[in-house]
């Protein structure tokens, strides 16, 4: 472990490996252990990388926070003995990424990539290609028919709704629909 002190180059984002569901229990306790021992010149920082996502079903939308990388935390730390010490002993942590017990600092353009402050939010529809729905909003309000399509980015679906004689496709906002109590 000696070798940090030697190959240290300042304040570097590492990822600490924690159990599963260990990952905001681990952040606090690294928080408190930096507040309290006075640290806050080796450790500064402390992330769990989440995004937003919206549930939408029938109308009612729910957001929930969803962690990017489950069992997982990033420190921005120097790294040196003590320092590897303190977030290695946290209960929950299992370990650094990184060959053996050498952490491996995370590059530039991976952590850029990582932690972005203005993450887009992800709707997460509850529906599959050929569920049966319910038109609630709309022109076609109070129709049934058979989800087609649903675009890539879950916002918009095509709903093929059975007429007299033939089938039409109807594209609609995804929370114009709901799931059919039929279904």
């Amino acid at each position: 472990m000696s070798d940090f002190n030697e190959q240290n180059a300042g304040p570097r984002w590492y990822v600490a490996h924690t159990y599963s569901g260990y990952e905001n229990k681990v952040k606090m306790n690294l928080e408190k252990i930096v507040e309290n021992r006075n640290l806050g010149h080796l450790i500064f920082d402390c992330r769990i990388p989440v995004e937003t996502i919206v549930e939408s079903n029938g109308g009612v939308e729910r957001e929930i926070e969803s962690k990017i990388f489950p069992s997982y935390v990033l420190v921005k730390m120097v790294m040196t003995d003590e320092s590897w010490h303190v977030v290695r002993n946290i209960r929950g942590v299992t370990g650094f990424v990184g060959p053996g017990s050498k952490p491996v600092p995370l590059t530039e353009e991976e952590v850029a990539a990582i932690i972005r402050d203005d993450v887009p939010t992800t709707v997460n529809a509850s529906f599959a290609v050929g569920d049966t729905v319910d038109i609630v909003e709309g022109l076609f309000a109070g129709n049934s028919g058979r989800l087609s399509e649903i675009s890539a980015d879950g916002t918009a679906v095509t709903v093929i709704v059975p007429t007299v004689g033939r089938d039409m496709p109807i594209n609609l906002d995804i929370k114009h629909i709901r799931r059919s109590a039929d279904a």
